[in-house]
């Protein structure tokens, strides 16, 4: 696999400051590599009362609770649909000074972010840093389940937050 971290020096080269894209390159530079559709998060004021219209519902199967205080959040990952399998994570606040409470307040239940799976998070997140993606995450950090995770600001993906994660080995997480 090529470097990514090489190509500014072209661009350097071909006059142009460090760090700056020309236009007519981006398309040279190399796209991130996802593995497919990791999980829709959503946002939820409660818990329990959500879990149980997914479970009720729609059938769906609840396969694990977890809080992530790092995050201010508890979050409930249900499993939809047997043949197509879809899972969500229903994101709870655990104080009202959480990034979740306050898409809550702003904008109220529903989808807050759409998870995308990948391998190697760091050289995933060092393509986008190329193409100058603006990143609310620099730097991996540490999600529910264990997963290694990243977010990708909204204004460039046209409103849509995505989140990057990598599934650890267990002796990693």
């Amino acid at each position: 696999m090529t470097n990514p971290l090489q190509y500014p020096a072209t661009a350097e080269i071909a006059g142009f400051a460090p760090g700056v894209v020309p236009p007519s390159t981006a398309g040279l530079l190399p796209a991130i590599e996802t593995l497919g559709l990791d999980h829709l998060g959503i946002a939820v004021r409660e818990l329990v009362e959500s879990r149980r219209f997914y479970e009720s519902m729609l059938g769906a199967t609840c396969v694990g609770i977890e809080e992530v205080a790092e995050q201010q959040v508890r979050v409930a990952f249900i499993q939809l649909g047997r043949e197509q399998p879809l899972m969500i994570e229903l994101l709870e606040p655990t104080c009202d000074t959480s990034p979740i409470a306050k898409f809550l307040e702003k904008r109220g239940p529903g989808v807050h972010h759409i998870a995308l799976a990948v391998r190697d998070l760091p050289l995933q997140l060092a393509k986008l840093k190329l193409q100058q993606v603006r990143l609310i995450d620099a730097t991996p950090r540490r999600g529910a389940h264990g997963k290694s995770i990243a977010f990708v600001h909204p204004q460039p993906t046209g409103g849509v937050l995505l989140e990057l994660c990598e599934t650890l080995s267990p002796e990693v997480a």
